[in-house]
Parts: C-alpha cells; sequence; structure tokens
C-alpha cells in the first residue's frame, strides 16, 4: 500500500482520473458519497469524502463522481447514503472495496469503477455456513486457473479495456465461468465464442477484454460451462455497460457485478434442544457427542441443518430451576449436563464403568431428571479427574485451551468455587468476593491456595466439553451440515458476566417483552438490561469476545429477541410479571407536552387507582380482608397500597408470609393474581430518574383507571399512546439498531438469523434486510394483522418458516387444543368442507410441512417433533408432552425428552424417504452426496434477485444464443 500521504486531489503530470459509477435510488435530500483510507477520500471521514452527482438513466438513477490521483494509487473506499449535512443514513456491508490502479496506465488516462450497492445479502455467501459448509467443494478450486491481479493488454487510440467481475460461491468442480454479450469480444451469445473468466479466489471470477468506443453500450450476461458441456446462464435481464466520457483518451472500465443472477438456494433443517436428544449411551440428557448422530440422519432425510437451544452453563441455583436455558450463568461456559462421561478417558476403572451403565438405566427416563443427572455426571467427573488430572493439566493440548480461553475461565472456576463455598450465587452473602477485582480473582485461582484442585476441576470439565462439541462441529462441517447455536438476549442477574462486569448492566431494572401471542400479560425474564452506552466504550467487547466464542463450534446463530437491539421492554427490578413497563431507549411524555394537552393530574395517573367499588368487584366478601391487610384508606372510598405491599414483589412476599400463617380467605394464586391487576391499574408510569416523563401504561384502555376519565383526557391519552408505541421511537430505534447489530455480525462469519416475533416496530424488517439477517415466520403467528394464519408460499426469501417453535406448542397438540381453530385452518387454509379429524394425524402433519417445504424462505426448519409426527407410530405419547416450554410460565422445568433413539431413527428408512421426498419436490437443495446433479443444478445463494423480486427470465429483446 502507498502512502497515503503524497496523495492530494490536484492533478499532476503523473496523474490519472478515477470515476466511480453506482446506480442506487434515494430519497429526497439523500445523496450518494464514496469515502476511503486515503486523504482524497476523506481518510474515512465521512464529512471529508467525495459527493457524488446523480443522473438518470433509463430506469436507473446512477451516481457518479470522480478525483484525480497518481499513479500507482490503492486505497480501499465504500459508500454511503448521507442527508444533506453529510450525516450517514445508511452504509454498504460486507468487506472494503479495493481500488489498485492496473500496472501500466498512462498519465492523462480514466479509469471507471462501475459498483453495485452491497447489501448485507449480499454477504451471505461468504458466512460460513455457506462457505466452510454448503459450498465447502466451491471454494476449494484447486484445478481452476488462478488468475493475477496484472492486465495483460493496453488500450489503443479509441480502445477501452472493461474488465469483468463476478461473484460465484457454488459452483462444481471442472466448472468454468463465462461472459457472453452482444458484442463480438463476448461471442454474440455464443458460448462457444464468449470470454472466460480467470479464479481469483474467495468466488471471485476476472477476465478483460479490449472494446471500442463504437462498441458501446453492451449488453451480456455470465454463466458456468460444466464439465460435462452444459451452459447455464444467469437470471434476469441482460446487463449493460456504457460508457459516458466523450473524451478520446484511452481508459479502462472496472465492471464489479456483484452475485451471478441464479435462483436462490433454499435448504432444511432439524431443529431439537441438546437436552431432548436421546441416544444409547447418553446419561440421561442429549450430549454434544450425540450430535454426531443427529446428524447422520439428518443427511439421510436431506436436512443440511441442526438448530440447538442454548448450551451454556445455566448452573445458577444447582437445582431444576437451571434447566432454563437463556439463564446463563456464565456467556462462555459450556453446560456440564451435555458432557459424555464416558469419553473423559481411555482408561476408566472398572468401577466406574459399572457405576456409569447403573446411572444410564437409572436416569433413561421418559423425561430429564435435571438435577440427577447433573449430580451424577459431575460425581463421575470428579473421580475420573482424581485419576488423570496431572496428566491432563500437565498436556499441550489443555495448556493451548487455558491459553485461549483464560480471560473468561478463571473467572468462571472462580465462581463456581465461591458458588458452591457460599451455597449460593447472590453475590451479597459472599463477604469481601460480592465484588470482583483482578487481584482477588488471583488469589482465587492460585495454584497455592487450598482449593486449587476445585478450580482445576472446573477447568476440566470445560476442557472436555470444548473437545467433545469440537469433535461434533468438525463432524458436522465434514458432513455438510450447519451446526446452528442460539444467543440469548440476556444473561442471569447472578451470572458471571455481572460479577466481572457490573457496568455493562442495568442492575435495577429487568429484561422481558411487553405482551404479546405468547402472554397476554406480558413477560418479565428476570435479566437485568444492558447499558449499551458503557458497552460502546470498548466497542462492545463484551459482544464481540461472545460471537467470537461462539463461533469456535457453530456456523449459525439464532439472534433470541432480536427486537432488544432496537428496543428492550424494561421492567423495574421489583416487578413480577410484564405488564408495567417501558422500552428502552425511547422517547417518554414530558410533563410539559402533557399539560399543553391539558393533561395535569400526574399522581391520579400513575398510582394504582383503587376506589371500593373495584375492591368490591374483584374480591367480594373478602374485600375487606384485603383493605385492612394491603391499603390504606386514601380518601373516602379510595385506597393506596401499604409501604409493605407497593410493588409485585413485596406484594408476593406477604402473600407468602399470609398462606404460611393460614390468613388467607382465597386461593393465594387468586389473590395474588388480582392484587396484582390493583397495581397495574395505572395509566402513566412515572420515570423513576426523572419525575417529569412519563411512559403510557400497555393496553392503557384496558385499566379502570383510563375508563373514569373524561372524555378529552380519553382522546388525548389514546393519541399520546399511539404516538409513543408506534410513531415517535421508529427512527431512534432504527438507529439503535444500526449501532449494536453490525457490531454482533462484525464479530464472527457466522450467518445469523433473528428472532423476530411479538409486538414488531416498523423499522425492524427493513432494518434486517438491509443488513443480511434472517427473519423467522411461525405460521400460527403471523406478521400480517389481517391474518390469522400466515401464508407461507408469501414469505420472503430472507425468512425461516417453520410450523411451530420451541415457545409454543407442537404442531400436534397446537391442532388438538382448539376445536374451532381447527376447524377454521382445515377450512380456509386445507380448503376442505369437511369435518377435521379430532387429531393431527400424518395427513394433516404432511400438509403443513408440505407447505413450509415448499414456501420461498431460505430456509425451513423443523422441531424434531412436528416431524416425528409425520408417523403415527411415533404419535403414542400425549401431543402436551411434547411442548419444549410454556413461556406464561416464569418457572416452567425444561426437561422434555424424544422418546425414541437416534439409532433408532437411523435405521427408520421410512421416515427418512417421506421426509427426503419433500425435499427433493420442493426444490429444496439435498446434501450433495445424494444429489450430484441436484447440487449442480441449483444455484448459488443469489440473495439480491431474491430480495429484489426480480427473478425475471431473459431479456425478450435481446434473447441469447446458447449452443452446447
Amino acid at each position: 500500500m502507498v502512502n497515503p500521504g503524497l496523495f492530494s486531489g490536484n492533478k499532476s503530470v503523473n496523474s490519472v482520473k478515477v470515476s466511480f459509477r453506482i446506480p442506487y435510488f434515494t430519497q429526497w435530500g439523500q445523496s450518494l458519497l464514496v469515502c476511503g483510507s486515503v486523504p482524497v477520500l476523506g481518510s474515512w471521514n465521512v464529512k471529508r469524502g467525495v459527493l457524488l452527482s446523480p443522473i438518470q438513466q433509463g430506469a436507473e438513477l446512477v451516481w457518479g463522481g470522480s478525483i484525480t490521483v497518481p499513479r500507482g494509487f490503492q486505497c480501499q473506499y465504500t459508500y454511503y447514503v448521507v442527508d444533506d449535512n453529510k450525516n450517514v443514513l445508511r452504509w454498504e456491508m460486507g468487506k472494503k472495496r479495493e481500488l489498485i490502479l492496473p500496472e501500466g496506465i498512462q498519465s492523462g488516462q480514466e479509469i471507471e469503477f462501475h459498483d453495485l450497492w452491497q447489501t448485507g445479502s449480499d454477504c451471505l455467501p461468504f458466512r460460513s455456513a455457506f462457505r466452510d459448509v454448503i459450498f465447502r467443494q466451491s471454494w476449494d478450486l484447486s484445478d481452476a486457473t488462478v488468475g493475477v491481479n496484472h492486465i495483460n493488454v493496453e488500450p489503443q487510440g479509441e480502445s477501452i479495456i472493461v474488465q469483468f467481475k463476478i461473484s460465484c460461491p457454488n459452483i462444481e468442480k471442472g466448472t468454468s465461468i463465462y461472459v457472453i454479450g452482444s458484442n463480438t469480444k463476448l461471442g454474440q451469445w455464443k458460448v462457444e465464442n464468449g470470454l472466460k473468466l480467470s479464479y481469483f479466489g474467495e468466488s471471485v471470477w476476472k477476465a478483460e477484454c479490449v472494446l471500442q468506443r463504437s462498441d458501446f453500450p453492451i449488453r451480456y450476461r455470465y454463466g458456468k460451462y460444466d464439465k460435462s458441456g452444459n451452459f447455464s446462464i444467469e437470471n434476469g435481464p441482460n446487463r449493460e455497460v456504457s460508457s459516458n466520457s466523450s473524451r478520446i483518451e484511452a481508459k479502462y472500465i472496472f465492471l464489479s457485478d456483484g452475485m451471478m443472477r441464479e435462483t436462490p438456494w433454499r435448504g432444511a433443517g432439524v431443529a431439537i434442544p441438546m437436552f431432548s436428544i436421546r441416544s444409547e449411551s447418553d446419561l440421561g440428557v442429549g450430549e454434544f457427542l450425540d450430535l454426531k448422530l443427529l446428524v447422520d440422519w439428518a443427511v439421510e432425510s436431506g436436512f443440511h441443518l441442526v438448530q440447538l437451544l442454548p448450551i451454556n452453563d445455566t448452573s445458577v441455583h444447582r437445582m431444576w430451576w437451571d434447566s432454563y436455558p437463556y439463564s446463563s450463568l456464565s456467556v462462555f461456559a459450556l453446560h456440564p449436563l451435555y458432557l459424555r462421561v464416558q469419553a473423559l478417558s481411555k482408561n476408566i476403572p472398572e468401577e466406574i464403568k459399572k457405576e456409569i451403565e447403573k446411572a444410564k438405566q437409572q436416569l433413561d427416563g421418559k423425561d430429564v431428571d435435571y438435577e440427577a443427572t447433573m449430580a451424577t455426571k459431575l460425581s463421575i467427573a470428579k473421580k475420573v479427574f482424581t485419576q488423570e488430572k496431572d496428566l491432563i493439566l500437565n498436556s499441550s493440548s489443555f495448556q493451548e485451551f487455558f491459553s485461549e480461553n483464560e480471560g473468561w475461565l478463571k473467572p468462571y472456576a472462580a465462581y463456581c468455587f465461591l458458588r458452591d463455598f457460599f451455597e449460593t450465587s447472590d453475590r451479597t452473602q459472599w463477604g469481601r468476593f460480592a465484588h470482583y477485582s483482578e487481584d482477588k480473582l488471583e488469589k482465587l485461582v492460585s495454584k497455592d491456595s487450598l482449593h486449587y484442585e476445585i478450580i482445576c476441576f472446573h477447568y476440566y470439565v470445560q476442557y472436555h466439553l470444548h473437545l467433545q462439541l469440537s469433535e461434533a462441529a468438525e463432524y458436522a462441517r465434514n458432513k455438510g451440515v450447519i451446526l446452528k447455536g442460539d444467543l440469548p438476549i440476556g444473561v442471569d442477574r447472578n451470572s458471571v458476566d455481572t460479577w466481572v462486569y457490573p457496568t455493562l448492566f442495568r442492575m435495577n431494572t429487568s429484561t422481558g417483552a411487553p405482551p404479546d401471542y405468547f402472554d397476554k400479560n406480558g413477560q418479565n425474564w428476570g435479566f437485568p438490561t444492558y447499558n449499551w452506552e458503557e458497552m460502546s466504550k470498548d466497542n462492545y467487547g463484551w459482544w464481540r469476545a461472545r460471537l467470537t466464542q461462539m463461533a469456535k463450534y457453530f456456523t449459525a446463530y439464532r439472534i433470541d429477541h432480536i427486537l432488544g437491539f432496537f428496543r428492550i421492554w424494561e421492567l423495574p427490578d421489583h416487578a413480577a410479571t410484564g405488564l408495567v413497563g417501558k422500552f428502552r431507549p425511547s422517547i417518554p411524555l414530558s410533563q410539559e407536552e402533557l399539560e399543553r394537552e391539558g393533561i395535569w393530574d400526574f399522581n391520579r395517573l400513575s398510582r394504582p387507582y383503587i376506589k371500593r367499588e373495584l375492591l368490591q368487584e374483584k374480591f367480594g366478601a373478602a374485600w375487606t380482608y384485603v383493605a385492612t391487610t394491603f391499603l390504606n384508606e386514601l380518601d373516602k372510598n379510595f385506597y393506596e397500597f401499604k409501604e409493605d405491599s407497593n410493588t409485585e414483589k413485596k406484594i408476593a412476599s406477604k402473600l407468602k408470609t399470609c398462606a404460611e400463617s393460614s390468613l388467607l380467605l382465597e386461593s393465594e394464586d387468586k389473590l395474588r393474581r388480582n392484587l396484582f391487576d390493583l397495581s397495574q391499574n395505572i395509566v402513566l408510569i412515572r420515570d423513576p430518574e426523572d419525575p417529569r416523563k412519563f411512559y403510557p401504561r400497555f393496553n392503557l384502555e384496558d385499566t379502570s383507571s383510563f375508563q373514569d376519565l373524561d372524555d378529552h383526557s380519553k382522546n388525548v391519552l389514546k393519541r399520546l399512546y399511539n404516538d409513543y408505541y408506534f410513531c415517535r421511537q421508529e427512527n431512534l430505534w432504527r438507529q439503535n439498531a444500526l449501532k449494536t447489530l453490525p457490531v454482533l455480525l462484525n464479530s464472527s462469519d457466522m450467518l445469523a438469523c433473528g428472532e423476530d416475533l411479538g409486538l414488531i416496530p416498523s423499522c425492524v424488517h427493513p432494518v434486517m434486510q438491509e443488513l443480511g439477517l434472517v427473519g423467522l415466520r411461525i405460521q400460527r403467528m403471523p406478521n400480517e394483522p389481517d391474518l390469522e394464519f400466515g401464508i407461507p408460499s408469501q414469505y420472503s426469501y430472507m425468512t425461516v418458516c417453520a410450523p411451530s417453535c420451541h415457545d409454543c406448542s407442537t404442531l400436534r397438540a397446537w391442532w388438538e387444543e382448539d376445536e374451532d381453530r381447527r376447524l377454521r385452518f382445515f377450512k380456509n387454509v386445507m380448503e376442505s368442507d369437511e369435518l377435521p379429524p379430532d387429531q393431527c394425524v400424518p395427513e394433516v402433519v404432511h400438509f403443513v410441512i408440505r407447505q413450509h417445504f415448499e414456501a420461498p424462505s431460505m430456509w425451513a426448519i423443523f422441531p424434531l417433533q412436528d416431524l416425528l409426527a409425520l408417523k403415527e407410530e411415533y404419535t403414542t405419547r400425549p401431543a402436551t408432552e411434547e411442548t419444549i416450554n410454556d413461556p406464561t410460565n416464569p418457572k416452567h422445568y425444561w426437561r422434555y425428552r424424544v422418546h425414541v433413539t437416534l439409532e433408532s431413527l437411523i435405521k427408520d428408512n421410512e421416515l427418512q424417504t417421506i421426509i427426503k421426498d419433500l425435499v427433493r419436490w420442493s426444490g429444496r437443495s439435498l446434501p450433495k452426496e445424494d444429489s450430484e446433479i441436484e447440487a449442480s443444478r441449483v444455484s448459488a445463494l443469489s440473495v439480491t434477485e431474491a430480495v429484489s423480486g426480480k427473478q425475471k427470465s431473459a431479456s425478450t429483446t435481446e434473447k441469447p444464443v446458447l449452443k452446447k
């Protein structure tokens, strides 16, 4: 790279003109700008970049501009959309562009760079899921002719050198790339006379040819010529290149034509929690090494992907509550639950082997026994550790693992020791260790400490978990199967991460979700919300480290509750439910704003509105007991909560005390629900940090507090409610997501998919499309408000479609739980006027699953329970027992286990054939060893065409003539 300080915008005797040209439709007040690594392009300061000017060319708005640079110039650059003040509104995704002037260029000559805007979608084929797994053979083109970055021809007179460049991530060995077109140099649409491109690595193909000015404009397209002599031309209309310059000097045109336009790649996968897998080797729960069997079954069934729930350690409480996989003790440590103790050593003593065999029989139950399984595995692991600790801890393999991971491994081991020593994860009970410091950590993990062996045991377990998961992940990659992980939105309040990095979290708050499909009362997950301002100070280093760690094992991941990166539903830490929250960040209603609208009684609106009539209505004859126990009379017939009952958690605590003293006149659950309703009977939520700011309570019209207001106040508050939730926040939330999500995406090469269910702001889907994030579509939870059931055939390409997920009932259970809904689905979706079967018979399952296979979505991913329902013999278990999670129950026991072993599924050729036929006939990709012909015909990921809907046939005005 030449010294950027040598350049300026001044023309000299050794200077050349560099022009930029890019088609892009902007909105009013927007412009395009090019900025780069050198001063003449702003040195990455967008304010000093080069503004481009628009020209309407046919149906396109083309932006152009130029700079003058010395010969030998090279730099990086990218395009930005800016407003009139050069504030960045949008930028290109993907790698920065490389500008390298060709050798031999003469002073006074001109070079045009014709680019296409790079979206996040364009980057997907370069993610590890495709590069290293699906298209892995395409990236190993050892037999291809490799080009060099040197142009071997020089322009003469009025000739123009055009360099063609195209990216083709999915190409079989022995296949060549050609460009054919209207000019004789491009074969006049005949492939045998076309221009053959050379391979330049990383899926890029290039070639140059000399053309005359009179040849322009030139129409062309790219195509593949395989080793069997078949030529397949790219989709869409003809491409076109023209020269805008009227100068007579010779020049160069460098075309960056993006991706070859082909039928979008579509694949299928299976989803199952790690703990739900059953094999003949496991101890009561699925284990990392079982993934090899699951991968084998997936390949035989035609799947390219296996999706898991989070697999990080959740051992906060050391009881079954820890079965909740989204409440991480550490976002870096793996869960000991998934350890295969038999694989810890090749020299396990016979007595331990017998103990393992006995445990296998005892733990082989219908569901996971979390506590017994954890206790058994840790007990056995400690015995093996005692035998082999010196051998393992002194090995070069362990030393390498420790060196790469000690940043999180040492705090994790120290935390586990303190948790067990003090018998609690509540750090306030840890004395001087309640607050973390590096000095305290080093003393805790010191080799001289009395408990050093305990610390080393935690190292040992994590080391073996790493080895076992790495083995399974490598096996999946070699089989062409993507292993997809899950990135939880939060961490447990009592976690290693909040101990070590307390400033990164708002510990006086709780994370949740407003009322939605999953829970009409909202959800309170109990996680502290993030302090994004603090996280930004080191460019979100904690997130970057988290994604880097995850990428060691996975090639794709699901972003849990991606809406949280736009805005999070924040609740006070004293809340027990998820209803009375507010969005962070958000623009509140100011006291001045409300007063201008005639709203002034803020205490009346922001405190529980409790009238005697309401108490009598809710509690009947017990209302006087409730009033004297929990309330104080404020005015005549009006009440307020007592100090010991003025939050949801205080209410729950007091109720528990009353129940233990047998003082309750009604059931504890019923009283709790009604008392919570009283405390939630407010219209506005006052900001605890600024009493002059307010937030409308979700569904405020449902409250009696709102109903008792005058009509003017009701109308004002309804309008402000709608503005707060659906209007005023959109730009703020968009900007917030564009600060945080690109950091996640750039932290690894994994393919990112976002769980975008729930109350969706209008800014979410455009941002996800812009960043190349794949969304989620569940048929029973359509995004369209006027639909009861989603229409899979209308899903966009940039989606994962599924009939159900872990947060809702399975397809069978959903079918059976609501007779009226079942009838509507049978009539409106399955188009039958007959009465539907009461049970979800295999024919119904086949119909629904086929719908999803045939959807345009990039991925169709099915819970294993739904796939098993394709065969009647796998439906003997009650459907309700197959549900993984109940979002309405914060203390749900996550324990579902598949009732059939993976070994048995692998032997079930009938089920594999049913599924594989569905894959094959839907046009989705099959694993290559099953369909070499299909793999050569199905295109590479051509996201741009799929997203924009420009999948057209060849131009009717100038059809290519193809000869084999």
